[in-house]
């Protein structure tokens, strides 16, 4: 296994992430999630990783269970706190206490602001919740022993929170891979947080799966410069030496996922440098997006003052894969800063220099909007299913 140093502890660099645990008759399959915990610990990973919403609150219950059959010197929990969440009262002292009675343990190693995003970081900074302060204040206690923060929000947005709140947190957890190191801009929030020397817990490695499964050319292309490896190990592969990197989750779903990335950690096999860009250009073919550079010039004669650079790579990446997160901040935006409201001028067209019809993918935008899930009715359904479990 491949360890990293963080402070005083030496971690597994791969992280068992509970978010897509192992599914049987509608129910987490706590048997399978027993046997890949077992091969985890057996092979020295060391760092578990859940979080209140997981799975309608039921993955810190299981993962909390099954982990107590091993001495507890022997394991790290990660859990977070859900301030991304859109509820009318943010109480973090009574979800603290109830993720600690579910997950069965005194303290947690590592504790996280779940989301901070453009949608939630005034939660998180709002002082009718103290949300900070409280967490800050279990640390000192000792009931939190490392507290950081996750993000799946824009580099402006990242160093904005760590400009508001950053000398309180000790690492930060964002979406990494060779496709989002482009598409979401990944390599500059890893020069953002290098700058301000904040280790990196990576999530999404492989793209829930996307980035284990290639076009047929491609995997070909990849197997002719390693034979050996996987596919799926080539976006570990690729994150093992960015620097800061220091934990790399994976959402395994069944003990062979757990088994394939238990050989993949086992060494590190860094990547050349045609090897790194025989990635990136992967990644580039899997876009098959609209090209835009975001100049800006097209804003400056917007009527309507949209975010039109913003709009159009929130659309890029909802032609990948459709995608929540990425759509959240339009969600919480004004009506009238919705793609929506677009009145189809071609002032933005007409100063494009990529030539890109605006219009058109506003309009594309606005349908792909409708098809995603909202952010507050999954919010609400979690909400209704952790009353649910507490009624139990």
């Amino acid at each position: 296994m491949i360890y990293c140093t963080f402070q005083d502890k030496q971690l597994s660099q791969l992280g068992f992430g509970a978010m897509r645990l192992p599914m049987k008759d509608g129910a987490i399959d706590e048997a399978q999630v027993e046997r890949m915990v077992a091969a985890a610990m057996a092979q020295g990973v060391n760092y578990f990783d859940t979080a209140y919403p997981y799975h309608g609150g039921y993955s810190e219950i299981v993962m909390g269970r099954v982990l107590s059959k091993y001495p507890r010197e022997s394991w790290y929990l990660a859990s977070k706190y859900p301030g991304h969440q859109v509820v009318e009262k943010y109480d973090p002292a009574a979800v603290f206490e109830e993720q600690l009675k579910k997950c069965g343990v005194e303290y947690f190693d590592f504790y996280l602001l779940h989301n901070v995003c453009e949608a939630s970081m005034e939660v998180y900074l709002d002082p009718r919740w103290g949300i900070i302060d409280y967490f800050r204040e279990q640390k000192r206690l000792g009931r939190i022993r490392h507290l950081g923060f996750s993000s799946h929000g824009s580099v402006d947005n990242l160093r904005a929170f760590l400009d508001a709140a950053g000398d309180s947190m000790e690492f930060c957890q964002i979406q990494l891979n060779y496709l989002d190191w482009t598409l979401q801009d990944a390599k500059t929030k890893v020069e953002l947080l290098n700058e301000r020397h904040m280790p990196i817990w990576v999530m999404e490695p492989v793209r829930g799966g996307k980035l284990c499964k290639l076009s047929e050319a491609d995997e070909a292309a990849l197997r002719a410069l390693r034979p050996e490896e996987g596919i799926p190990a080539w976006g570990f592969r690729f994150l093992q030496d960015i620097p800061g990197v220091a934990m790399i989750l994976s959402g395994m779903s069944d003990i062979h996922q757990m088994e394939d990335n238990l050989r993949t950690f086992e060494a590190r096999k860094p990547l050349t440098e045609g090897e790194a860009a025989e990635l990136l250009r992967i990644a580039e073919g899997m876009k098959d997006s609209v090209p835009c550079t975001g100049c800006g010039y097209c804003m400056a004669g917007c009527p309507m003052e949209l975010d039109i650079p913003k709009m159009i790579a929130t659309y890029n990446e909802l032609r990948i894969a459709p995608s929540t997160n990425a759509a959240m901040w339009l969600e919480f935006a004004p009506e009238e800063k919705q793609p929506s409201a677009c009145i189809g001028c071609g002032a933005c067209a007409a100063s494009c220099p990529q030539g890109i019809d605006i219009p058109a993918v506003l309009s594309d935008l606005a349908q792909r909007l409708t098809a995603i899930p909202k952010w507050k009715d999954i919010c609400k359904e979690r909400e209704e299913a952790a009353k649910r479990l507490a009624g139990r």
